[in-house]
C-alpha cells in the first residue's frame, strides 16, 4: 500500500531538510552543544528525510508493522554549536539495496560551515518477527530514483572514515 504523504522524485541532492536552532538545555559544561544533541538532530533528520522524501516515516511504520532500524552510526565534529545556533542538515542517499539504506548526513551552522557529519546504515525490520524484511517495491523505486541523482554527488572525505590515533613517523 503506498501512502499519500512522500514523493516519486526527482530529488534534490543533497536532499537539505529544514534549519533548526540549538536549545538551552542541549548545552554541555563546556558551553557548547553536548555530542548527544548532536546524534539527536542527526536521528531526528533521518525522520525527517524518511517521512518528507520517501513515504516511510512513523504513519507508515504503524500502517505497515514494520520500519527502519540503525545498524550503526558514525559521527564526527568539526566545529561547535553554541546556545541559540541555527543550523541545518543536509542528507545523501550513498547507496541501498532491498533492505537497507546507506546515508551520509552533513550539518551545516549559520556561517554554512560544517559542524558535524554522519553516517548511518538502516535496516527495515519487520515489528512482529524483530527480521530484516524487504522495502515494500514502491519504496524501492522512490529510492531507485532518488540514487540515480545522487549518484553525481561526490563521494564524501569521510566516508567509511576509520577511528584511531595517527602517529608521525
Amino acid at each position: 500500500m503506498e501512502p499519500i504523504d512522500g514523493h516519486n522524485g526527482p530529488y534534490s541532492a543533497p536532499i537539505k531538510l529544514a534549519t533548526q536552532q540549538v536549545q538551552p538545555d542541549w548545552i554541555d559544561y563546556n558551553g557548547h552543544m553536548n555530542v548527544a544533541y548532536y546524534t539527536m538532530a542527526f536521528d531526528n533528520a533521518i525522520d525527517a528525510f524518511l517521512q518528507q522524501e520517501l513515504g516511510m516515516g512513523e504513519a507508515h511504520a504503524a500502517r505497515v508493522n514494520e520500519g527502519p532500524y540503525s545498524l550503526q552510526n558514525n559521527v564526527s565534529y568539526y566545529a561547535e554549536l553554541l546556545e541559540g545556533a541555527g543550523f541545518s542538515i543536509s542528507v545523501s542517499l550513498i547507496d541501498h539495496d532491498a533492505k537497507r539504506m546507506h546515508l551520509w548526513m552533513e550539518m551545516y551552522n549559520e556561517a554554512g560551515d560544517l559542524a558535524a557529519a554522519c553516517e548511518s546504515m538502516l535496516m527495515n525490520v519487520d515489528h512482529t518477527t524483530r527480521r530484516s524484511t524487504p522495502y515494500a517495491g514502491w519504496i524501492i523505486q522512490r529510492l531507485q530514483t532518488m540514487q540515480a541523482s545522487h549518484n553525481a554527488l561526490p563521494r564524501p572525505k569521510g566516508l567509511g572514515a576509520v577511528i584511531g590515533i595517527r602517529r608521525k613517523g
